[in-house]
């Protein structure tokens, strides 16, 4: 068992079945020594776990839920890309986190950090990354987050 597969257990995560596309592309993209996992909406149990706007109708704690859930899920992806092993993880490079937000919400980055914060105790200090958290009107199926990720691998 790797380190991140231990840390997983230490935290209670259990990393679902990656999810399926929902539309004409893939879940996910190796070139090279990049990994590229298309945007994870924030699935429990297979149905969005948060939904609407935040600064609306979802407060930052939910929103961070939200984000971590869509943590959970790019981790799920990256386990589906490697054939199950996490140890071939060398670093997480970036992710870019999209939040379903009212106009006049501000705080996109402390949602994204849910994500940010979640995959750091998991990954170690492969898990300090770049990052963007991007204000958006609506993401599919209502959800209120969606982020991507680029993670170099062995």
């Amino acid at each position: 068992m790797s380190d991140i597969d231990k840390r997983i257990q230490e935290l209670k995560i259990v990393l679902p079945e990656a999810a399926s596309p929902v539309a004409n592309y893939v879940p996910y993209v190796i070139s090279g020594s990049m990994l590229y996992i298309s945007g994870q909406l924030p699935l429990d149990n297979g149905r969005i776990g948060v939904t609407g706007l935040l600064g609306r109708d979802v407060d930052v704690a939910h929103g961070q839920r939200a984000a971590e859930f869509c943590a959970i899920n790019i981790l799920s992806q990256v386990k589906a890309a490697l054939g199950g092993d996490l140890s071939r993880i060398k670093r997480l490079v970036k992710i870019t986190g999209f939040v379903a937000s009212a106009p006049e919400f501000s705080e996109h980055h402390l949602v994204i950090n849910g994500a940010s914060n979640l995959l750091v105790n998991i990954l170690g200090d492969a898990g300090i990354h770049a990052r963007a958290a991007v204000g958006v009107a609506g993401l599919p199926f209502n959800a209120a987050v969606e982020i991507d990720a680029i993670v170099e691998i062995a």
